[in-house]
Parts: structure tokens; sequence; C-alpha cells
């Protein structure tokens, strides 16, 4: 069953609150694996100097978690001071613990915390992006059945091509989104890592035991190799996925926005009671959801190439990444469920005008069948050059001359020579085009 999420939901994950109680949760569970080592090993061996003063027993830790307690108010007061907001956290924990204060952080360095709660906010953020993304698959997967033989123009360069049905473009839409969803949780799958390994990444003082648990513990698993910090290839390339979602998006609401056009009105963005669509023309209905997504689109794209360049650190590590990341990673995160339940609700609310639709299928007397036209005529042995030219003059002369291309042809000698008015008629036949278009679906939406 699909857990249900709200955008408040995820903006929630990225408040300083939630921040600090994701450290706190990596702290614990550092604790608790020191306990269970020490519990389970004939001789306390995971004590970074082997004393017994390290020695976390599982009352302890317990103990620990039910103590350890921040406000933000108080780091921040301390950071004031320290200038450093992990210290100021750990110094605001150690507050409500006392001498149990010397359990916490032992053997640890800042990035152990900071990189493996990041990697936490991450993976519940993931989860809400994958709900919205199987939401926006479900809702189009409904559009593509209904509208399965709903008629329309095909077009390419813009220009009109040869007929198609508005289900098979749909099934174009699932089949690029279901894809991104597999980019993203594979996205989310690597960056699901986490590190407990002290200074420049060599355990120098906590061992890489500590490290297994922990990680196991909290949903992760060890980064193979981590120079004090987690290796930002992997955040640049879940943004990359991001990035890609919004853009399949973009290029969604764009395709909207061309098919809502006054000339071509095939799609139309729902209209509430009430609403009203220009200050100063009370005739307009514009596509105002969909131009919001293209724009939205923009910024998660810029966003990924300040992640890229968050890869190029200094040495084991520097912290020109951190202020970037603390922008770009909440505010993407944030825009794509936001892009995702919008483009979800503009779906759920599109207005299909299957008449306007199967009006541009036979515009100028459907020169849209001038292949079928061309196929059929080469069929009775013209060769595909000179029954290109007889083609060719009857459609344009119908284009040119705002004509029609099918009395153009029932008019034409040369055509009658190879072809009865039936046949001709049969060339017409819009269903024709779509013989094979179960194929499509069965390979869409086969399941």
């Amino acid at each position: 069953m699909i857990e249900r999420y709200s955008r408040k939901e995820m903006a929630d994950i990225w408040t300083l609150e939630s921040k600090f109680n994701y450290y706190l949760k990596v702290e614990l569970a550092v604790c608790d694996a020191y306990a269970y080592i020490n519990e389970n090993s004939p001789s306390p061996k995971s004590s970074p100097q082997g004393g017994e003063d390290f020695n976390i027993t599982k009352d302890i830790a317990s103990e620990i978690r039910q103590k350890a307690s921040f406000t933000v108010e108080r780091i921040d007061e301390i950071e004031q001071e320290v200038k450093h907001d992990v210290i100021a956290f750990l110094t605001c924990v150690n507050e409500s613990l006392g001498d149990l204060g010397r359990y916490v952080h032992v053997g640890m360095t800042s990035s152990d915390v900071i990189d493996t709660a990041f990697a936490l906010q991450i993976q519940d953020s993931a989860k809400i992006i994958i709900n919205d993304l199987n939401k926006v698959i479900n809702t189009l997967k409904d559009l593509a059945n209904k509208h399965r033989k709903t008629l329309c123009i095909g077009r390419s360069h813009g220009i009109h091509a040869e007929v198609m049905t508005f289900g098979v473009k749909l099934c174009n839409w699932i089949d690029i989104l279901e894809r991104q969803k597999e980019n993203f949780v594979h996205a989310a799958e690597q960056i699901r890592v986490g590190q407990v390994s002290g200074p420049v990444g060599t355990y120098s003082n906590i061992s890489p035991e500590i490290e297994e648990i922990t990680c196991k513990n909290l949903g992760l698993k060890p980064a193979r190799v981590s120079t004090q910090i987690i290796a930002r290839d992997y955040h640049a390339y879940f943004m990359q996925s991001l990035s890609l979602i919004a853009t399949v998006i973009e290029q969604f609401a764009t395709e909207i926005r061309h098919l809502q056009k006054t000339e071509v009105l095939e799609l139309e963005e729902g209209f509430s009671k009430g609403q009203k669509g220009s200050s100063a023309m009370p005739h307009k209905k514009n596509p105002v959801l969909s131009e919001n997504l293209c724009g939205l689109s923009r910024v998660v794209r810029s966003n990924s190439v300040a992640a890229m360049e968050n890869v190029a650190l200094w040495h084991e590590r520097d912290i020109s990444h951190s202020s970037a990341e603390r922008i770009i990673f909440p505010d993407s995160l944030t825009l794509v469920d936001f892009m995702l339940n919008r483009f979800n609700s503009v779906m759920e609310n599109i207005v299909v005008h299957e008449d306007n639709m199967l009006k541009h299928t036979n515009e100028f007397g459907g020169i849209v069948y001038s292949q079928k036209m061309l196929l059929t005529l080469v069929s009775k042995g013209l060769t595909r050059e000179d029954a290109y030219v007889i083609v060719q003059r009857n459609a344009l002369d119908a284009f040119n001359n705002h004509g029609d291309f099918k009395k153009n042809v029932l008019n034409d000698e040369e055509v009658l020579k190879y072809l009865s008015q039936d046949e001709i008629e049969e060339i017409f036949n819009p269903y024709e085009f779509l013989k094979n278009i179960d194929t499509i679906y069965n390979r869409v939406l086969a399941n």
C-alpha cells in the first residue's frame, strides 16, 4: 500500500528542528552500536583507547536515548559563540545528559553526523517523490485507457504529420515517467550510504564495526570509502535524477501549452468557477499552471549544476559544498514534490476537446493521409517517385489554396487510372492508422 505524503511533510524533513533530530538519531545509533559490541564481545574492544570509561552498556545507551534532547534556540545561542553548528548541537545535547555526555560522539568527526543524517533526510524525501511519481503515472494510465481511441493529429516539426490517438501520446508520457522513476530509485539507492569513520575516514579512533552496525540500524549501507565526507558524485547523480524528473514534467507542460493555443485548443487546463485569466481581457483562459511548471523546471536544473560543481573538493574534504547543499537539496526536493503534485492535478482536471482533435485530422481535406495514398499508388505499380509527384501536387494545392485533398484526388485522372473511388475512400479511414496501437498499449499498460 502506497503511503500518503503531503508537500508539508517534505518541507518538514528540511526544517532546522528536523535536521538536528536526524543528527541526534545518528548519535544515538552510534551509542547503540557501542553498546551492542560491548555486550556481545568478550572484551571491550570498541573503545577508542580500550579503556573502561568508554564502555557503553545497553542500559547506558538506553538512558542516553531517554534523556538526550535539544532546542534549536539553545543551539543557535551556543553557535553564536563557538561558530560551529555540530559542536553547538553536541554541547546542547550534552547539557541534557550531564555525565552521560562523555559517551556521545566518541571517535567521530562532524561529517560522520552531518553526512549520515543527510543521507537519512534524502531517503525520507525520496519516499515522497516515489509516491508522487506513482500517483502521476496512475493518473496518466487512467487517461490513456480512457482516450485509447480518441483520434488526434500527430505533429512533427510542429506540422501535421499523421493520425494517432491522444491515448498513444499519453503512453509516451507514461513510458518516460516510468523510466525516470527507475532512474530516481536507482539514484536514491546509490546515495543510501552513511559513514562513521572519523577524521579523513581512516577509523583511527573508532571501529569499522561501529559504522557497520550503525548504518544497518539506520537503514543505510556503509560507504566503501569515506574521506571524512561521503563523495559528492553520489549527490550530483541524485540531483541529476531530480533534474530529469523536472525536465520531463516541463516537456509535458510545454505540450499542454501548445495544445491550449486558441487556434489549436485540443487540451485545456481546468478553469474553476470564479477564476479569472487576465486583469485586462475577460475572455482569457491561460495555461498558467503548465507555464509555472516550465519555470520551476529551470530552477531545479540550475541546482543540479551546483551539485555537479560540489564534486571537486580540496583533498579529503572542505566545506564549500555545504553552503550550496543547504539550499539546493531542500529546494529541489520540495520543488519536484510540488511539481509532481501540480502536474497530477493538471492532468486530473484536463479538458480534452475531442471535437477539435478530430477536426484537425481532417483539415485541408485530410492531407495527412498523403503517405497512405502514396503507398497505395506504389502498390498499384507506380514508381515511388512518380506516385510522390502526384500525391504532393494534390496535397500542396489543398494546403496552399485552403482546398480539399480528398476532393482533389477524387478528381485527378492520373489517380483514377489506378484507384477506384471505394479504394480512395478506404485510404481516408483513420482507424486503419490505429491497427497496431495495441502493441504500444501492451508494452506500456500490460500491468
